[in-house]
């Protein structure tokens, strides 16, 4: 969605008319409900976190800069949410068996039938990199789901994680080294 359309939604909701909210819902439900996912490896706490951003997005629409980009606005909501939440849940090691309920899931066993190696590996590969995603320190997983689970330039982690470039590009640096590791260990 661009820009002067969220301000058209926003500006709308902020007159009254709050069905529209649902369009900025609509737009962004998916790429907020994948960083929860990512960041906590949980279906269930990645919807309650999810629906959890757009309420407290909504409550809040009135802080919403028009200058500024709402996406980058919002994640940064639903980011702080998150690592809210995984402060209070301190996760445990018995996390790393979650992603066996992942979405991919379902796809890889109603393709199974058709290529089983290439899809079972493919799967075994996407849970292993799930569970040590998992093991990442909060600010370096936020870092790398921005980057290449949500495709986020590094500018936007940088303002959605309240820090400098440079610094945004050390933290994706550092996840990844980090992960490489971890992946070259179980491999």
């Amino acid at each position: 969605m661009d820009h002067d359309r969220e301000r058209e939604i926003i500006a709308s909701v902020l007159r009254g008319n709050r069905q529209v909210y649902a369009l900025l819902v609509d737009a962004y439900q998916t790429p907020i409900f994948n960083l929860a996912y990512r960041m906590t490896g949980s279906l269930p706490e990645a919807e309650d976190l999810a629906q959890e951003t757009f309420i407290r997005a909504y409550e809040r629409l009135w802080r919403w800069h028009p200058e500024k980009s709402f996406f980058v606005w919002l994640y940064t909501i639903g980011l702080n949410l998150i690592r809210n939440h995984l402060k209070r849940e301190r996760r445990s090691e018995t996390r790393d068996a979650v992603w066996a309920e992942g979405p991919e899931q379902g796809n890889a066993e109603a393709q199974a039938a058709d290529h089983p190696e290439g899809i079972l590996l493919e799967d075994e590969r996407q849970r292993m990199l799930q569970a040590c995603l998992l093991k990442l320190p909060a600010d370096l997983r936020a870092a790398v789901v921005l980057r290449f689970y949500e495709d986020q330039p590094f500018e936007n982690i940088a303002r959605v994680c309240g820090i400098s470039l440079s610094s945004a590009k050390m933290r994706v640096y550092r996840g990844i080294e980090k992960l490489q590791g971890m992946m070259g260990k179980l491999e």
